[in-house]
């Protein structure tokens, strides 16, 4: 997390005492300054380019100020084309879920969004994307989430979230049992129309889940009331 400090100039320098004095007093950039650079770092990656159809196109959204982060998969071919994360049906079907409209969902100074893979993967042989690559998040998770000391909750959202960070898991079972990874995390499923048969056989996910996720977000972006 540390942040990029100019160097002072020293004494005896041939810029002379007053150039010393006004680096010496100069200061470190803010958080967000910081986060911006490396978010430019991250959209310029191209570490994973012979392996994407679409070509590199790294779509993030946070702050240094955020309270809420979104930890999802990967994009789709909607996202990819748009530029913004959850811009299609499963997008709708998610803040529907956390209760938010676009407003609150895409205002990234309180909300951030940063899938495990940020460029689209493709599809599967057999249908359905592919996971996210494996190289991106080991890449640049970690130096991003430093920057972001605010995050208050993670909603894990997929098995491949999940997985990157509590471990193999069954998916279910960590969303039935949600409580145990409160306060910090929340797992969910992914919300693609495929979830739509797995809530009809899980019904505790819309009576028991949906309305404790909410509570938790709203109070997490202190939306309470």
């Amino acid at each position: 997390m540390d942040a990029v400090r100019r160097q002072p100039g020293r004494a005896g320098d041939e810029a002379g005492p007053g150039l010393c004095r006004r680096a010496a007093g100069a200061v470190t950039d803010t958080p967000e300054e910081t986060l911006a650079r490396l978010v430019a770092e991250v959209r310029a990656c191209r570490v994973c380019a012979p392996h994407l159809p679409l070509g590199p196109r790294p779509i993030l959204h946070v702050s240094a100020t955020a309270r809420v982060l979104i930890a999802s998969q990967a994009p789709g071919t909607k996202v990819h084309e748009k530029g913004i994360s959850f811009w299609d049906a499963s997008g709708d079907r998610l803040r529907n879920w956390l209760g938010l409209d676009k407003a609150v969902f895409y205002d990234s100074s309180r909300l951030a969004i940063m899938p495990m893979g940020l460029c689209y993967p493709g599809r599967l042989p057999q249908g359905g994307d592919c996971p996210p690559r494996p190289e991106c998040a080991p890449i640049w998770r970690d130096r991003v989430l430093a920057l972001m000391p605010d995050i208050r909750l993670t909603l894990l959202i997929g098995t491949y979230a999940q997985a990157h960070v509590l471990g193999a898991g069954p998916m279910t079972g960590r969303v039935r049992e949600f409580r145990s990874y409160l306060p910090r995390y929340f797992p969910l499923p992914h919300p693609s129309w495929r979830t739509e048969v797995w809530e009809r056989r899980n019904p505790w996910f819309t009576t028991e889940v949906l309305p404790a996720l909410k509570a938790e977000v709203a109070c997490a972006l202190d939306m309470s009331t």
